[in-house]
């Protein structure tokens, strides 16, 4: 099994670190051609999604990554993905891939001063730890969204069809357990 995880910027080795430690080959996504590499699943990392959405295009590979999206490849999106995904973002921004049925409100928790680990409920897992830097959470969600995890009354953790976001950073803890969770539950 291979996941292909973003690698344009952000938190991108710290992913593929975690799926080596579940034994899971990654395959990193840094332009078009990368989109044919044969992997079962997306993983879309922190860092700046407006960045991110922007190279995206530039690289030509916006089109590609939001069509094996949009016919099902499995995706996880951990805060900048998180936002990459969402349909809309609050404070009219304009959204990037538009494909889960959620309103993101970017850097909700403040700048990076803001930023803080708690230990929540994530449903299925129990208490886990939840690494938030300059963090995203869920204001609004549609129809056929689950909501997985919350902190402070705020949604900070998701899935819909086959796209699982986090607004924290599980790969910048000891942890697999979210990982673990997106193989078993998305990809095999």
């Amino acid at each position: 099994m291979k996941v292909g995880v973003l690698a344009l910027q952000g938190a991108f080795i710290e992913h593929e670190k975690t799926l080596s430690r579940i034994g899971v080959e990654s395959v990193e996504l840094r332009q078009e051609r990368d989109l044919h590499a044969g992997y079962q699943g997306i993983i879309l990392c922190g860092g700046e999604s407006t960045v991110q959405g922007k190279l995206l295009r530039e690289l030509h590979m916006y089109d590609g990554l939001k069509g094996q999206i949009a016919e099902g490849m499995p995706v996880f999106g951990t805060c900048a993905g998180l936002i990459l995904l969402a349909k809309e973002l609050c404070g009219g921004e304009n959204a990037h891939l538009s494909l889960m049925d959620i309103a993101a409100k970017r850097n909700a928790y403040g700048r990076q001063l803001g930023s803080f680990a708690c230990e929540a409920e994530f449903s299925g897992l129990g208490k886990i730890q939840e690494v938030f830097i300059r963090a995203p959470y869920i204001e609004k969600f549609g129809e056929g969204v689950e909501i997985l995890s919350v902190v402070d009354g705020k949604a900070v953790a998701a899935r819909q069809k086959n796209m699982l976001v986090t607004a924290f950073h599980p790969e910048l803890t000891e942890s697999t357990a979210v990982h673990e969770y997106f193989i078993n539950e998305f990809v095999l």
